[in-house]
């Protein structure tokens, strides 16, 4: 990791919500590997931490939210190889791939905590996989996603061909992918890329109360409930509902159904802990 990760990746924990804040505008906010690595961290520890219960990632600047992978960083040096071996094998690029951004986006969603993705600016390759792997978006008016690689000759490596049919449908994500055309802030809520559009000098005031309406709300409910959603467009009926019906009895065990069903009774405010 570089000595100035936790510069470029700005991180606190305010009212039970871990803030990330991708801290580079002047490189797009694109991610290094320290960056990506720092973050995947972040979101392992907020699993088993009772201080997080909800997180927002964002970036610095109106311009760009995250433009994805600085292709400017160094990479760590590779072993040596034996002479004669050539300096690129067939599986290195793949390798290098599943260790990285798709390292990150799968620390996305089995993260068992809410993430809003508060998309201030430009979303695109790795930046636009990141919206995708999020539970909940919001966009300032100004902000757009492109799913760019197809300008480059390439195809979406952060598994936007697994998320994106799942959140617009087959033909709208070939749409996209295809064409590579600039997605508005508008258009992706249109679409259901975004959950919802206001202006730029609102976003972090919105993304604050949705954080903390999760923040406050049954934690263990809404990361098992998360689990069911992201397993439910490759799981049959019957798989679905055995894994629903493990999950609900592990959720009535939990002290927040008590309080829940408790304050129903008593017809009081509900104070759910998060456990």
């Amino acid at each position: 990791m570089t000595d100035n990760v936790d510069e470029e990746l700005l991180a606190r924990v305010e009212d039970h919500v871990l803030w990330l804040t991708l801290n580079r505008p002047d490189a797009g906010n694109a991610i290094t590997p320290a960056v990506r690595n720092r973050m995947i961290e972040h979101l392992s520890e907020a699993n088993d931490s009772f201080d997080v219960r909800a997180v927002v990632l964002t970036a610095v600047g109106e311009k760009h939210f995250c433009t994805g992978a600085d292709l400017r960083a160094g990479r760590a040096a590779p072993p040596p190889k034996p002479e004669g071996v050539p300096d690129r094998l067939a599986g290195d690029a793949a390798r290098m791939i599943r260790t990285g951004i798709q390292r990150l986006i799968g620390a996305f969603l089995d993260c068992e905590k809410p993430i809003i993705a508060a998309v201030n600016g430009t979303a695109a390759g790795g930046g636009a996989a990141m919206v995708l792997a999020s539970d909940l978006v919001l966009a300032a008016e100004h902000a757009r996603l492109i799913q760019v690689f197809v300008r480059r000759g390439l195809i979406p490596d952060g598994g936007g061909t697994y998320l994106l049919p799942r959140l617009v449908g087959l033909q709208r994500a070939k749409e996209l992918i295809f064409l590579g055309d600039d997605l508005s802030a508008a258009d992706a809520e249109r679409i259901g890329l975004v959950n919802r559009v206001v202006p730029g000098a609102e976003l972090e005031a919105t993304a604050k109360e949705w954080a903390g309406r999760l923040a406050q709300g049954p934690t263990k409910t809404i990361g098992f409930a998360k689990r069911l959603l992201n397993r439910s467009f490759e799981s049959d009926r019957a798989t679905m509902f055995e894994e629903e019906s493990f999950l609900v009895e592990l959720v009535t065990g939990t002290a927040d159904c008590a309080e829940g069903m408790n304050a129903f009774r008593e017809r009081r405010t509900i104070e759910f802990k998060g456990f």
